[in-house]
């Protein structure tokens, strides 16, 4: 249990099932080249919404204009939280730059490890608290009052995720030295480390094998159903996409084709069309993977 994690959250809180955040006829151009046409779609508190499509969809370009990474030519990506008695306010994101936007509480993992690979485990989860402290450069150096007790309070949530993502044999360890299943660990458990509400994962399972893939399967689903944290995930293993999502949006050549749960998403004639060439081979189902 990730201690003041839950609590930090409940003040920003919608109520599961309403509108977090809202990517609205979304275009995106890289000079001639469109890597995004009129996309939209909602993302709802608590929920699991994956993005699907083939190698070339446009789906990290997504998450990058999510993150402030990219600012789409066109469109609107909205932001709710709860405010008083409940009601939901909406902040427009789609100009904010990464910072901004990581402070309202949207963090997010890369599709290639961007870890400081000669720091240690600890260090770089730390590192992931920066956009929540409050103590300046100098109070922090010189580690006395609010900062120390600052410092003392992200140290104990960080252990928390440590203990959550089964890390603490490698706490002390340099990341560039560990494996490249448990660095996939490390960079989400630094996106973890930023309290988020909303969490973005860039292919969290590449590369991994079939024990790492459950793992981190394990790890998103006790993040989403434990402490309700929201999480878009792209993801190219259908089994696990069609497992643990509760729906999904597919995109082709930029633009979207397809929206809902894994079972309609799975009967969606252009769906299959898209993504698997028109072969005869299905998706597989929750049932084919139990």
């Amino acid at each position: 249990m990730l201690r003041g994690f839950t609590s930090s959250l409940n003040s920003s809180r919608l109520k599961a099932g309403e509108t977090q955040l809202k990517v609205d006829n979304i275009q995106l151009n890289f000079g001639g080249l469109t890597a995004l046409l009129d996309v939209s779609f909602e993302v709802r508190q608590s929920e699991i919404l994956a993005i699907i499509g083939p190698n070339g969809a446009g789906k990290t370009s997504l998450l990058n204009c999510i993150s402030g990474l990219y600012h789409p030519q066109k469109g609107k990506i909205s932001f709710y939280k709860a405010g008083e008695e409940g009601r939901a306010i909406e902040q427009e994101v789609t100009r904010m730059k990464p910072h901004q936007i990581a402070q309202l509480g949207i963090a997010r993992s890369f599709q290639n490890i961007e870890l400081f690979r000669h720091m240690t485990v600890l260090d770089n989860l730390l590192s992931g608290c920066h956009v929540h402290m409050k103590s300046g450069l100098l109070q922090s150096m010189v580690y006395l009052g609010a900062a120390q007790r600052e410092q003392i309070q992200f140290r104990r949530f960080v252990e928390d995720i440590i203990d959550l993502l089964e890390i603490e044999a490698h706490r002390s360890q340099t990341v560039g030295s560990l494996s490249y299943g448990l660095q996939k660990r490390v960079e989400m458990g630094r996106a973890l480390a930023m309290r988020p509400s909303i969490l973005l994962l860039d292919e969290p399972m590449a590369g991994m094998n079939s024990e790492e893939k459950e793992d981190m399967a394990r790890f998103i689903l006790d993040i989403n159903e434990e402490h309700g944290v929201t999480t878009i995930l792209i993801e190219h293993d259908m089994g696990v996409v069609m497992d643990i999502s509760d729906r999904i949006v597919v995109l082709n050549f930029g633009q979207k084709i397809g929206e809902g749960t894994p079972e309609e998403v799975r009967d969606n004639p252009a769906v299959v069309e898209a993504y698997l060439g028109g072969s005869h081979i299905s998706l597989p189902t929750k049932a084919e993977e139990e």
